[in-house]
């Protein structure tokens, strides 16, 4: 699958878009592509990326993220390490935008500078089965207000929905209906539909765009 250099996760609190920046990160580094993952999120939300520092570390993927993640420091504060990622253009950087339009707000300082490289896709991480988001108008309501916060638009979508561990291949088939409905709203393609790693074999052929998701903070794609 071809990226552009610079790869951006958004979404609804909760829909998974940090477990997918860190396995996209790792797909990419396993590929030979030098990459750089950051973490612009400042809102404190309950899963980061710092979480799989250790991992990332283990296959030589730098991570940059606030100095107060995984404490409880709630200060709107991003290193500056991450005007480097947008400016360091041989190399991928994958983005895990904070929650929500409050969580895109921090995106806004880097969109001039990505916007002018335009060599960047914005991808929106979606879950049917989160409140939000479980259908096509209220999901893009929640696209709207994060568009409107960081000030780059979404280029694609990323169908995630899934009840975490409990999830069966009947929960992700029944979410057809519902990504289709949200790329004719939105005008965008459905890039990729990601499920977890045992549900991959059955779900390939139903979904050509499937990839096979490890769970946070377990263990990556290989």
């Amino acid at each position: 699958m071809q990226w552009k250099r610079v790869i951006l996760l958004a979404g609804h609190y909760g829909s998974g878009k940090t477990n997918i920046a860190v396995n996209l990160a790792a797909a990419l580094k396993r590929q030979g592509k030098p990459v750089v993952i950051a973490d612009l999120d400042i809102v404190n939300p309950y899963y980061r990326t710092k979480d799989s520092e250790e991992e990332l570390r283990r296959l030589g993927i730098p991570l940059i993220s606030s100095a107060y993640a995984n404490s409880n420091v709630d200060v709107p504060a991003l290193p500056q390490e991450l005007y480097a990622v947008v400016d360091q253009t041989d190399t991928y950087a994958v983005l895990d935008v904070g929650g929500d339009d409050r969580g895109a707000l921090a995106l806004g300082r880097y969109t001039p500078k990505i916007l002018a490289e335009n060599n960047f896709e914005m991808l929106f991480v979606m879950n049917q089965y989160r409140p939000l988001t479980r259908d096509a108008a209220g999901t893009l309501e929640v696209m709207r207000e994060i568009e409107a916060a960081g000030g780059l638009p979404f280029t694609a979508l990323v169908n995630n929905s899934n009840l975490g561990a409990e999830t069966t291949a009947q929960d992700v088939l029944a979410t057809a209906g519902y990504a289709e409905a949200v790329a004719k709203a939105s005008g965008l393609p459905i890039k990729l539909t990601t499920v977890k790693e045992s549900l991959y074999p059955e779900l390939k052929e139903a979904f050509p765009n499937a990839v096979p998701l490890r769970l946070q903070n377990k263990r990556i794609w290989n």
